[in-house]
């Protein structure tokens, strides 16, 4: 064990008796050395591949596994399992068995009402123009050259209603909403009696008296396009234009850090206000970090821990004494807590500035390394050139120790696996990138979106609104956004009315006039 790991055991109990210090690391030496060979149950993420060790013998790899505290969070174990799962991911398993069969149902039904529309829709003007050709050819009279014009007008307006409703529809769903999209569900409504209308009319003043007029008939099916296009530009109103002029801002904190951004919104309802906002959280917050979280609990645990109350007056006494007696010495403590909070914090900060300093020094002999190997290479036959994921595992155990002493300093051992590691290091080599910019993925923890997806992207969120979910934003409205972890609270404010008024400034007022005395004094 290095120097700061037996240094930080001794700072985080200080308060400790010396004796219970001795037999506190006399206990940390024993426990790696037990009969079954148990060790701590906090796994390094960075493991060494079967047939090539990554940091040498054993004995080193226990000691890399400890944590700084292993001591006081150690568990025994009695054996291995490559598998493990936690009592959340029972609890998302399950919740994510009973929504997705009635959410799977909801969008494949949408979709189905929608492409039958649709498919009405085209196929309605067409029909239009058939069944007269079919049903009472003879009887109809010649077009001529304006109805065959109006051919070509029907088939170009049909192409450009085809190619506008799929760019603004067919796109890939993002999310799941709870309630369906108003604007969509009336223009949906309007377009189907907007057809039924026109075949109710169609059917009686054309099918049943057998119109001859056939250049009435195609003409009457250009007004059907013309007013699917205006249609169509009312859609892209409705559902593009309206929300982009910004009219409410919303600030989303993070129930459990205090993390908290502000975006600008404009005409949306709660529930596209939200699905705004999960996008921009998924972009712009740092991921959810909760081992940092149970270090503040677990110093109030220890707080805790270390008051011992003895009954001095026999069995008889009740639990109610001690527990009075426990929260006044809570009260005499907290005086000094805050000593030992700043030091903590201290130490710590001691710890991971020096640990980056290692990390970074590994680094850049390492990729110097790479530079020698590469200087060898253009030298060697073309054959016997290493590809960059060879020149990533070749380099990589010279940085691994001192990329999981800091990973698990600063708690984000559990973000980055061993093959995570190897593909970011062998994308840095191929684009000749510096180390400085291999680093900046592990020192500057980034947004959800940098890490694996299936891992860290929660699947299932619950909305949860006073207001209903379809009514739009308004001043005042809070929402929140909860998850298996944590919530995202949200509070909208209506973007104060401007008033803005102009002021003359004469242009002359800025003009003077600079006089000099011909006598200066002696």
């Amino acid at each position: 064990m290095d120097t700061e790991s037996t240094y930080s055991g001794y700072s985080h109990y200080s308060g400790h008796s010396k004796k219970a210090h001795r037999q506190g690391s006399r206990d940390r030496h024993k426990s790696p050395r037990s009969k079954d060979g148990s060790r701590s149950e906090k796994s390094v993420t960075i493991q060494t591949p079967p047939a090539e060790p990554l940091l040498g013998n054993d004995a080193s790899r226990t000691e890399e596994g400890q944590d700084d505290n292993w001591g006081e969070t150690t568990t025994a174990i009695t054996g291995t399992s490559e598998h493990s799962i936690s009592q959340e991911d029972i609890a998302r398993i399950s919740k994510d068995l009973e929504d997705s069969v009635g959410l799977d149902c909801k969008r494949y039904l949408g979709l189905t009402v929608a492409a039958v529309l649709g498919l009405l829709v085209f196929l309605t003007p067409i029909a239009f123009i058939l069944l007269p050709q079919i049903l009472w050819r003879d009887e109809l009279e010649p077009c001529g050259t304006v109805c065959e014009g109006l051919f070509i007008s029907v088939a170009f307006k049909l192409l450009i209603l085809l190619i506008g409703t799929w760019a603004l529809f067919f796109r890939q769903p993002k999310a799941d909403i709870p309630r369906v999209f108003m604007f969509r569900a009336l223009l949906l409504v309007l377009i189907f009696l907007f057809v039924f209308s026109y075949w109710l009319f169609y059917g009686v003043r054309i099918l049943d008296s057998k119109d001859t007029n056939y250049q009435g008939i195609v003409q009457y099916a250009v007004s059907l396009v013309d007013a699917l296009l205006f249609i169509h530009y009312l859609a892209v109103v409705l559902l593009e234009l309206r929300q982009l002029q910004p009219m409410f801002t919303v600030k989303v904190v993070r129930s459990t850090d205090g993390e908290s951004r502000y975006y600008s919104l404009g005409h949306l309802s709660i529930q596209r206000a939200a699905l705004v906002v999960l996008e921009n959280y998924y972009r712009d917050f740092t991921v959810y970090n909760s081992s940092l979280l149970m270090a503040s609990k677990s110093r109030a645990a220890k707080h805790m821990a270390g008051l011992k109350v003895y009954n001095v007056d026999g069995p008889g006494n009740n639990a109610a004494g001690q527990s009075r007696a426990m929260i006044a010495a809570a009260a005499r403590r907290r005086d000094s807590s805050h000593n030992e909070l700043y030091y903590e914090e201290a130490d710590h900060d001691r710890r991971v500035k020096k640990r980056r300093a290692r990390l970074v020094v590994a680094v850049e002999e390492a990729f110097t390394h790479i530079k020698r190997l590469q200087a060898e290479e253009q030298q060697k036959a073309p054959g016997e050139v290493m590809d960059p994921r060879e020149a990533a595992q070749a380099i990589f155990p010279s940085m691994a120790r001192a990329l999981q002493k800091y990973l698990r300093t600063t708690r984000q051992q559990h973000y980055h696996s061993m093959e995570s590691i190897l593909q970011h290091l062998s994308s840095c080599i191929t684009n000749n990138m510096t180390p400085k910019a291999f680093l900046e993925r592990y020192i500057n923890p980034g947004p959800t979106l940098q890490y694996d997806r299936d891992r860290w992207f929660s699947k299932q969120w619950t909305l949860v609104s006073e207001e209903a979910v379809t009514s739009g934003l308004r001043d005042g409205v809070v929402f929140v956004l909860k998850c298996l972890d944590f919530s995202l609270v949200i509070n909208v404010k209506k973007i104060p009315f401007i008033k803005l008024s102009e002021e003359f400034i004469d242009p002359k007022s800025h003009k003077f006039a600079l006089r000099l005395q011909s006598e200066t004094s002696v």
